[in-house]
């Protein structure tokens, strides 16, 4: 028996010392395939089935190879769970002292030096976030990380994080008075030392993009790199192997250098008046946008005179902005970073405003109030391929939705991994008796006018049938919030809304009211991990295709074209048919769990692409008569209540 085999076995080690667990042949395999990866140094891409256990397989042998590993995951809330519930488990079960560290990115730490110097500058802050700001100080004197999570009373997105955290362009770094009471730095220091380190996907390619340009020092070098919820990957590596500017960032410059004027440089008024001059400039530039927030062509409206003339202007403003800071320069530690950021800046414009360039999608986004500009490759395959190439470590890509048509093609040609070995591992749960998938018959087109009236129909029945206890997933904004205001007075159940409170907030509460509805888009259709009765019937609207209007899936679709290839076929349909098979595994997540999958799209029986769909789903029951799936929740729901 191999080591692997021995440590998963009935009777071997992690049964000896895991209460509860139970041997999985899928799992074992998994564990026994990333070992040889370990060894080859040969990429590996493992589909792995919900309730595969893939977070032990690859934690086991990364730990026994006592090589130096990097654990990268989808958020960071499956980054503190892994660290703090499943690695400190695997680590007692092996008997095993190798040093770990969670490391996250910069925005999660308290840098010293802007909590001191906005704390004197209390007249150009708000109320509110004075409030927080107070808040911070008390914490700051008793914290060991300094890392913000701790702080509970704070909300994600409160208004002071942005005074009291630093980013890659206003840190200081060894020039900081406070680099080596740094929380951040500390941070880095205990993963350098540390054999496994626990990232997420966002800082791991923050730091790989930073070392293109030859200053990544975040995440230490490695022997063994892991993956986990993989199929995130593509779209967040191209957004750093990209470049954006945001009239927020220019704000935040210009916010910054009016506290250095009025701190420490108050002979230099000429600064703060070139800055409020280059704010009003940003602030005009985002009224040439629609006031509601939006994704645009960028390429196409670099044509407009209107807006060719706003943005000389907006140069000239950086221009002279970079002038009046040189004078100064040498006199203030802070004045030299923020002259740097100009002239960055500076330059990005440059580039985000060539027309010209190939291979990239230009294009815009709007919030209410600030415009960001992005420069995104159309592909990242090949820079990925060459960043994995040398120096030669050991690579793992795992998820539950990689493969679409019962092939990894599609994830493969995306980051360049057409020699990577593969591994497809099925859920060992129960699917047949488990789950039900329903089509409803006589649906409507999508898109018909009808649809909602129909979506309302079978959402009632379906909320009576599971007494709540249900997510209704929804592939719009619009659409969810039609279905909850025609929901209202039409069922007794509370109704839990997205975008009423923060993610968390909505599935504590939904855990605890047992008869509760949730509606969501994007944000639950992964990485919610509900069990048990209390989620028995999941509702999808349709088939989760990308916005046809989205300016980067547009100009893929047209690089695909001019390539001879059917994008449709190549980015469309896969693209959907992951989202989907997300969105659907949020109904059975244990081998106890039991409950009906309905989704309202009848392009999944009417269109060939629809076998695409069908197959990527668990094997689950089948029917076309919504009855059925009503019955199977009368009797799961009345089982349940019986004594």
């Amino acid at each position: 028996m191999s080591r692997t085999s021995y440590l998963f076995a009935a009777d071997g080690t992690l049964s000896g010392a895991i209460d509860g667990f139970v041997p999985r042949q899928a799992q074992t395999d998994m564990a026994a395939a990333i070992e040889q990866t370990i060894i080859d140094k040969v990429p590996l891409i493992v589909e792995a089935g919900t309730g595969t256990g893939k977070t032990f397989a690859y934690l086991v042998p990364a730990i026994e190879s006592k090589k130096k590993t990097i654990i990268s995951t989808g958020t960071k809330n499956l980054q503190e769970q892994l660290f703090h519930r499943d690695l400190p488990l695997i680590k007692k079960a092996l008997g095993s002292n190798s040093k770990t560290a969670l490391l996250k990115g910069r925005a999660n730490y308290l840098c010293l030096h802007r909590l001191r110097q906005h704390g004197g500058n209390s007249n150009l802050l708000d109320v509110t976030v004075l409030g927080e700001l107070s808040e911070v100080r008390r914490w700051s004197s008793s914290t060991k990380s300094g890392d913000m999570g701790e702080l509970k009373s704070l909300a994600e997105d409160a208004k002071v994080l942005p005074f009291v955290t630093s980013t890659t362009d206003n840190c200081l770094g060894k020039d900081c008075a406070d680099y080596e009471d740094c929380y951040l730095v500390k941070a880095r220091r205990k993963a350098l030392d540390a054999d496994l380190i626990v990232v997420n996907h966002h800082l791991f390619f923050a730091d790989m993009a930073l070392k293109d340009t030859g200053f990544g020092e975040l995440i230490p070098e490695a022997d063994l790199v892991v993956f986990d919820e993989a199929h995130q990957i593509p779209d967040i590596a191209s957004e750093y192997f990209g470049e954006t500017l945001s009239s927020r960032q220019l704000h935040d410059i210009c916010r910054d250098i009016d506290v250095v004027f009025r701190t420490v440089l108050k002979d230099a008024k000429q600064i703060s008046t070139a800055a409020d001059k280059c704010k009003m400039i940003v602030a005009d530039f985002r009224l040439y946008f629609p006031e509601n927030p939006q994704k645009g062509n960028w390429r196409q409206l670099l044509q407009n005179e209107e807006i060719q003339q706003h943005l000389s202007k907006l140069d000239d403003s950086l221009k002279i902005l970079a002038e009046v800071l040189k004078l100064h320069v040498g006199r203030d530690k802070d004045l030299d970073n923020l002259y740097e950021r100009v002239v960055e800046n500076q330059g990005k414009l440059e580039r985000l405003t060539d027309a010209q360039k190939l291979g990239v999608s230009l294009w815009y986004e709007t919030t209410l109030r600030h415009i960001v500009l992005h420069l995104t490759p159309l592909s990242i395959a090949t820079k990925f391929a060459s960043f994995i190439a040398e120096p030669k470590r050991s690579w793992v890509f795992t998820s539950a939705t990689l493969m679409v048509d019962n092939a990894f093609t599609h994830f493969q040609r995306q980051m360049g991994l057409m020699d990577a070995r593969t591994l497809s591992l099925d859920s060992p749960f129960d699917y047949p008796k488990q789950a039900m998938l329903c089509v409803p018959r006589f649906l409507p087109e999508p898109n018909a006018r009808e649809m909602r009236d129909t979506l309302l129909d079978i959402s009632i029945k379906l909320i009576k049938a599971s007494r709540g206890r249900c997510f209704l997933l929804f592939t719009s904004h619009a659409t969810l919030k039609a279905i909850a205001q025609l929901l209202e007075g039409k069922i007794d159940n509370p109704l839990l809304v997205q975008g009423t409170t923060t993610k968390r907030a909505l599935l504590d509460e939904y855990i605890s009211n047992k008869h509760a509805v949730l509606l969501g888009t994007g944000a639950f259709w992964e990485g919610v991990d509900v069990r048990g009765d209390d989620l028995t019937c999941v509702l999808i609207d349709k088939l989760p295709f990308a916005s046809p209007d989205d300016p980067l899936l547009q100009a893929r679709i047209e690089d695909c074209r001019k390539g001879g290839g059917n994008p449709f076929a190549q980015l469309q349909i896969p693209q959907a048919a992951i989202a989907l098979k997300q969105g659907a595994g949020r109904l059975i997540r244990d081998e106890n769990d039991r409950g009906v999958l309905v989704i309202c799209d009848n392009r999944l029986v009417t269109k060939d692409y629809g076998k695409i769909f069908v197959g990527s789903l668990p094997n689950m029951q089948r029917t076309r008569d919504l009855n059925k799936a009503l019955a199977f929740l009368d009797e799961l729901n009345s089982s349940e209540e019986t004594p």
